[in-house]
């Protein structure tokens, strides 16, 4: 039984939206990479001449990691982005890395930290799929990629309230 509990949570995994196989989180797991869950993954429609958008979702880390990286195919330039009030203004800047703290989860929302889609391809029309790729580092330093597929909505989904 002690070994089909962790098959059972790489399904689980595999089948929340997490792209990767359950043979490679298998492998990935046993190497030491991050064990990370992304929930509530959406990216913002856009007009046809908009050229940026911002994705959203909620990741929590089984252990301590960090996103270092995230790339899409259908995007020039993707980044983690911070907003910020500075005083009365606020402010938005790139961040080298986000830290994933073991079993929190990290909300990736409007206002706060998101993943600035800059450079579109095309637009994002509502009803589409955006796939997005996130470089996790985990606790050995180890870099793994994860890719997650977006819902392009034209507002946050309803059932996710905090």
């Amino acid at each position: 039984m002690s070994r089909l509990i962790p098959v059972l949570l790489l399904l689980a995994l595999a089948s929340s939206g997490i792209v990767d196989t359950a043979a490679d989180a298998a492998s990935d797991t046993a190497s030491g990479a991050a064990d990370v869950r992304v929930d509530h993954a959406w990216a913002r429609a856009t007009l046809p001449t908009q050229m940026a958008s911002g994705a959203y979702m909620t990741v929590t880390s089984a252990t301590r990691a960090r996103i270092v990286g995230v790339s899409s195919p259908q995007v020039g330039v993707a980044q983690v982005h911070q907003m910020s009030m500075q005083g009365t203004t606020m402010t938005m800047r790139a961040v080298d890395a986000l830290d994933l703290p073991a079993g929190k989860a990290v909300e990736l929302k409007p206002g706060g930290y998101h993943v600035m889609l800059m450079d579109l391809k095309q637009a994002l029309k509502k009803g589409d799929k955006l796939p997005l790729t996130l470089r996790i580092e985990g606790p050995n330093k180890k870099i793994s990629e994860q890719t997650v597929l977006l819902d392009v909505l034209d507002a946050p989904p309803a059932e996710h309230h905090h």
